[in-house]
């Protein structure tokens, strides 16, 4: 069984109300694309994927990252699920593990917590029963994600409530949207 760590980047981030991507602003020394990249390398999945697109981020990504670029990112977070779902098809891998580039405070654990093979196709992080990212999806409802649209996994997750495992994880699944956001993590 191989499993991705996917980690999708692509959104333009207007929310945030800066002249360049938020991924690349400073949290604590680093850009704050590593601090939710970091745990997932560590993890050692099979292989890392960023899925980028209204930004270059290639620069902030450590040697070795699968970089996807998603032409279509101005559709929502829907298209980038699709592109990170049919790279790794052809990838043959079996699973992939689905996390936010803009969550600083998911763990190491929480990736290798949700990488295990569970007796459905698809897990889901809860904190404080909470669900939240990252996720795994096996490639078997691969064809049940929306290909647009700002959901992912949790319109299959709604939809299809028979399919899920709720794993509870240790971390802090806050994203960054905002400059306040950021100075509330720093």
């Amino acid at each position: 069984m191989s499993t991705a760590a996917v980690i999708l980047a692509a959104g333009e981030g207007r929310r945030f109300a800066a002249d360049r991507s938020k991924l690349l602003a400073n949290l604590r020394g680093r850009p704050l694309i590593s601090w939710a990249l970091d745990p997932a390398v560590a993890a050692e999945l099979d292989e890392v994927v960023v899925v980028t697109g209204a930004y270059d981020l290639d620069d902030a990504l450590p040697e070795g990252t699968t970089v996807l670029r998603n032409d279509m990112w101005a559709t929502g977070r829907a298209s980038s699920l699709r592109a990170a779902a049919d790279w790794c098809a052809r990838r043959d891998h079996t699973a992939m593990v689905v996390g936010l580039a803009d969550q600083p405070g998911l763990s190491e654990t929480a990736w290798r917590a949700l990488a295990a093979p569970f007796p459905t196709p698809v897990a889901v992080a809860t904190y404080s029963r909470r669900r939240d990212h990252p996720v795994r999806l096996e490639a078997t409802v691969w064809a049940l994600l929306p290909v647009s649209g700002d959901e992912g996994a949790r319109a299959l997750m709604r939809s299809r409530p028979e399919l899920v495992t709720e794993v509870p994880c240790q971390g802090d699944p806050r994203d960054v949207d905002s400059m306040e956001d950021l100075r509330r993590w720093s």
